[in-house]
């Protein structure tokens, strides 16, 4: 496929599962009609998010509604996808090793089945209290190539999109439910400090790793966080080419994905270029 449309949706899903249910077959007939072949729901849209980022058990309701990899739920969204390919976040309920673990997940399907599930790996303040931690970055292949996923935190960490990035992954789709500072926040969204943050990480990532960034969020308000929204596509050269700001949408954009990672990598080759010999693995005792 030499040009792929790729399109991040900026959305609010809270708690309900049948009402996310209800809803997404709006959002992916949206994105077909404007001719999307990659389309990236937020972290978290079947079940929700926390409420509350600190003591997310102490909340009446503060764990989301679990759902299993071979559910009806990730069906639902596989017989939705048809030719796209989707990815999207949920609450995961796995049994591991006897023992039953949550994690917050990313799959990424198409209406044959499920192509690949990225478990987040870095559990921010109380969320290691609800998930267990996920433990590798792996790319795989999809009709619209080799992609990886990370889950919002994830992506604050260097070392997460060049894991998947050496694996091949020429698109890096970023799944999040990113809030507005907690302790530090702005009346204006815009003038936050985690919205340029949220920015900053997604321009860094691409161009870093010279490969386009598709960064979802949710957007709206849940428990004692409002989210940021500011869906987008970033370029290999850390462009934002698309974006939703504030608001719900879908950032959409075309490129020749193959093509424009070859260009951006022609004279600057930055996996190729690596000095490993100097580089620390770990900090020193």
């Amino acid at each position: 496929m030499a040009s792929v449309t790729m399109a991040a949706v900026a959305a609010h899903f809270g708690r309900d599962v049948d009402r996310t249910l209800a809803k997404l077959p709006g959002i992916v007939e949206d994105a077909r009609g404007r001719g999307v072949d990659l389309l990236v729901l937020p972290d978290a849209t079947i079940g929700g998010y926390l409420l509350d980022l600190h003591h997310p058990v102490e909340e009446g309701d503060g764990i989301p509604h679990s759902v299993e990899i071979d559910g009806p739920e990730v069906a639902a969204i596989v017989a939705l996808a048809g030719d796209m390919t989707v990815c999207f976040g949920i609450a995961e309920r796995a049994v591991d090793g006897g023992e039953e673990r949550r994690y917050n997940t990313a799959v990424c399907v198409n209406g044959d089945g499920v192509l690949g599930v990225h478990r987040k790996v870095h559990l921010p303040l109380g969320e290691s209290e609800v998930y267990a931690a996920g433990d590798d970055f792996r790319a795989f292949d999809t009709p619209v190539g080799r992609i990886g996923m990370l889950i919002d935190f994830d992506k604050t960490f260097p070392e997460a999109a060049r894991s998947v990035a050496l694996d091949g992954a020429q698109v890096i789709a970023c799944l999040s439910a990113w809030p507005a500072s907690v302790t530090d926040r702005s009346d204006r969204i815009r003038n936050d400090r985690q919205a340029h943050l949220f920015d900053l990480y997604d321009c860094a990532r691409a161009a870093e790793n010279q490969v386009y960034l598709v960064s979802s969020n949710q957007t709206g308000v849940l428990g004692g966080l409002r989210f940021l929204g500011q869906a987008k596509v970033v370029d290999p050269a850390g462009e934002i080419v698309a974006k939703t700001w504030a608001k719900g949408g879908l950032a959409v954009a075309e490129a020749d994905v193959s093509a424009d990672v070859a260009r951006a990598r022609r004279s600057l080759n930055h996996l190729a270029q690596r000095a490993e010999h100097a580089y620390r693995l770990s900090a020193p005792a």
